[in-house]
């Protein structure tokens, strides 16, 4: 009887291990105990500007020239920008879909429209999309993660 109960608790540890085994993870290892929610991240931006945030959400796109930028969703719908200077980090282009945790700095950006309009442009292009510039109404007030280190989960 306690062969049994061994070798099933191995069996469970083994799996365990291979699903760890399995996450891609990319940049640097993260360092924050636990992520929060994109919602809870959004709810009061401004008390986590400049500041080392880890946020857990679903990946709903990534960039497809160079993989440097990823968008995360949360249950509610809303969305966090996680970028990353070109060629340190390069998010899996087949990510959409995926669960994430990204790290890094968290950002706030204030954009004219014509700034915008350049952003959303280079943001389609980037994700193969059509973009119409007179969907951008004005200026806008972003957040976004710099990104330093992410684990794309496998489950």
């Amino acid at each position: 009887m306690v062969t049994c109960t061994v070798m099933r608790i191995l069996l469970l540890a083994l799996a365990a291990l291979s699903l760890d085994a399995a996450d891609t993870k990319v940049g640097k290892p993260l360092t924050l105990k636990l992520p929060i929610t994109v919602e809870a991240l959004l709810a009061k931006p401004a008390d986590f500007v400049g500041k080392t945030v880890q946020v857990k959400g679903k990946i709903t796109e990534v960039c497809q020239a160079m993989g440097c930028w990823m968008n995360l969703v949360g249950e509610s719908g809303k969305t966090v920008h996680v970028e990353v200077p070109h060629n340190t980090i390069e998010f899996p282009k087949d990510g959409s879909g995926k669960m994430a945790i990204a790290e890094g700095k968290l950002e706030k950006i204030q954009l004219t429209r014509e700034e915008a309009v350049e952003q959303a442009k280079h943001e389609a292009a980037d994700a193969g999309k059509p973009f119409d510039p007179a969907s951008i109404k004005s200026g806008t007030v972003t957040y976004q993660i710099q990104g330093t280190g992410a684990v794309i989960l496998s489950n």
